[in-house]
């Protein structure tokens, strides 16, 4: 790994950026015309304390799912990337790596989750890996860039971890299980003998009594529109629309949430208020997550 090499370019990417091109406005208060490090740690998913200790040659090696995550939110060219990962000490995939393709977000979905503005919106892969995400779905759903594992799928957590549950309320988690494991189902269906998708199953089925449960049921179903309320920690109680857009090999899904109703729009509104503020001063703070 090549600390000083890496500091400095992620440093001059942050400062090639303007904020426009990830969907951030040029406050009047901004003293450079590139990305704060704030705004880099909100849109990888990751601490402001990590970015920071990256940029000044202190870090430990990140993983490779967090210099992807670096990655999208620096807007970097094939080239670019690939220069990221051998300067952290990682080989890059192949080009041809079927892991690769399915890790990375595709730019055409990227540049919409910027034109998205304030509306949450999020690149999810098949089995549900946050690839990328705009600002506002950060703030909605948290940043995950930095999970690794079966954690990465929501799906996992969901049967595996009790905190998993606590976004959504109590009477809608007999609905979500029954979606998650049809949309599963769904995936491996299409993919299979895909050993990613077989050893995820195999192992859901070895964790969750019920997951095995609902798998014996084999219901199939992708999902595609959605209502569903979401438990915010800061906001609280969001009523959402959720569209889900896919891509023609279906391999990776544009997710939108729109409020549902007024009171959701107001709350949506203040936590972006809420995310804003929560900026502490550049070179200093806390997980955005």
């Amino acid at each position: 790994m090549e600390r000083d090499e890496l500091a400095d370019f992620l440093r001059r990417r942050r400062a090639a950026i303007r904020p426009a091109e990830v969907g951030l406005a040029d406050g009047p208060r901004r003293r450079t015309t590139g990305l704060r490090r704030e705004e880099v740690a909100m849109l990888a998913g990751m601490s402001v304390d990590y970015v920071v200790r990256l940029e000044q040659g202190r870090s430990s090696q990140p993983s490779v799912q967090l210099l992807g995550a670096l990655a999208r939110a620096l807007r970097l060219s094939d080239d670019e990337r690939d220069h990221l990962f051998h300067l952290a000490g990682h080989q890059p995939p192949a080009a041809d790596s079927t892991a690769r393709l399915a890790r990375l977000a595709r730019a055409g979905l990227v540049r919409m989750l910027d034109l998205l503005g304030d509306t949450p919106a999020l690149v999810l892969s098949d089995l549900g890996e946050i690839l990328a995400q705009n600002r506002a779905g950060m703030l909605l759903a948290g940043g995950l860039s930095d999970v690794e594992g079966d954690r990465r799928y929501p799906v996992y957590r969901w049967f595996t971890e009790a905190a998993a549950r606590a976004v959504s309320p109590p009477e809608e988690h007999e609905h979500q299980s029954r979606q998650l494991v049809a949309d599963l189902r769904a995936t491996a269906g299409r993919r299979a003998g895909d050993p990613e998708v077989t050893g995820l199953v195999e192992r859901l089925r070895a964790a969750s009594a019920e997951f095995r449960r609902r798998w014996a049921e084999h219901e199939v179903a992708v999902r595609r529109a959605d209502r569903k309320t979401l438990l915010h920690p800061r906001v609280g109680r969001l009523l959402m629309d959720c569209e889900t857009l896919v891509t023609p090999d279906q391999g990776q899904q544009l997710l939108v949430l729109t409020p549902a109703d007024a009171e959701t729009r107001e709350r949506l509104q203040l936590m972006l208020v809420l995310g804003i503020e929560e900026f502490p001063a550049e070179g200093t703070g806390r997980p955005l997550r």
